[in-house]
């Protein structure tokens, strides 16, 4: 399904954010092309009372003054240069990102800024902006985390149905590590009898660990109200045998329980500790430290 692209100016870029490790995300479009069958924004949009069903990503706005909107922002006295993550509520390097170039545009203001900042993509588009990202990470610092659920080709095909393919992200990341940036694995969400197989998880961990990902982090699947309906819907298309399971899983509830999960978490940090996921970069790239205050005896 091709998406309508509509070119609409923001008032804000930067969002604030709680119950998160970061305080401040940004994103310079609302709206995902990918359209994942399990993305936790269907959620936020049927709570604003837009489409979270198949229709999802129908539609993409773009934030045409992001960056000149980002830049006066990151100009004013109160900014403390804290954390920035990109694409907490859509994918940056979606495929309209190559016209645009918003992201790219954002980036180069966040590293004149001197303020570090995190990325969150599944789109492969990422290394075209290798050369901002380094100049980013020696002023401000960068992370990326490149989403790489699964490497099984019929769980990637039914719920990632308009992603690259998780090999092809995993050489983007390797460029990404070669180029002296840091960029992690993050295997999520894991999906229950689908993709959390010990094989399925160790595939993943150990393409990981030679494309030279600096970490490897994992989450299972989370269904709130919007991204449940789909995702059951998607179940029940390519998995009906697991419908009822998941309809049990997450009865009454949008995370799953503690012991619903803790396989998969250990297991992965298990793999990460035996096949060896560590920062092993030639060249790192990373922000002079800041000058020391020295107490002045008087």
């Amino acid at each position: 399904m091709l998406a309508e692209y509509r070119e609409e100016p923001c008032r804000s870029a930067l969002n604030p954010v709680r119950g998160m490790d970061f305080n401040w995300s940004l994103n310079p479009y609302t709206g995902c092309a990918h359209r994942c069958a399990f993305c936790y924004v269907r959620a936020f949009e049927r709570r604003a009372d837009r489409p979270s069903d198949d229709r999802y990503g129908a539609s993409v706005r773009v934030k045409v003054n992001v960056a000149e909107v980002l830049r006066a922002e990151l100009s004013r006295p109160s900014w403390k240069r804290d954390t920035v993550v990109i694409g907490a509520a859509t994918d940056p390097y979606q495929p309209i990102e190559a016209q645009y170039r918003l992201t790219r545009a954002c980036i180069v203001e966040l590293a004149h800024a001197r303020t570090p900042l995190g990325i969150i993509t599944r789109g492969p588009l990422i290394v075209r902006d290798i050369d901002v990202l380094q100049d980013a990470a020696r002023r401000g610092g960068v992370k990326v985390n490149v989403s790489v659920p699964t490497l099984d080709e019929q769980v990637w095909r039914a719920t990632e149905p308009s992603t690259a393919p998780p090999r092809q992200r995993l050489r983007a990341l390797k460029m990404l590590v070669d180029a002296g940036i840091q960029a992690a694995v993050g295997m999520a969400p894991i999906l229950p009898g689908l993709s959390d197989r010990p094989d399925q998880l160790e595939a993943v961990v150990r393409a990981a660990r030679e494309a030279g990902a600096t970490g490897v982090w994992t989450s299972v699947l989370y269904l709130a109200p919007g991204t449940r309906e789909h995702f059951m819907e998607v179940l029940a298309k390519h998995w009906p045998e697991e419908r009822e399971r998941y309809e049990q899983l997450y009865a009454q509830r949008a995370h799953l329980r503690r012991k619903d999960t803790e396989y998969v978490i250990a297991e992965v940090a298990r793999l990460r500790s035996t096949i060896g996921i560590r920062d092993r970069r030639a060249l790192k790239l990373a922000p002079p430290p800041e000058p020391e205050q020295l107490d002045l005896a008087i």
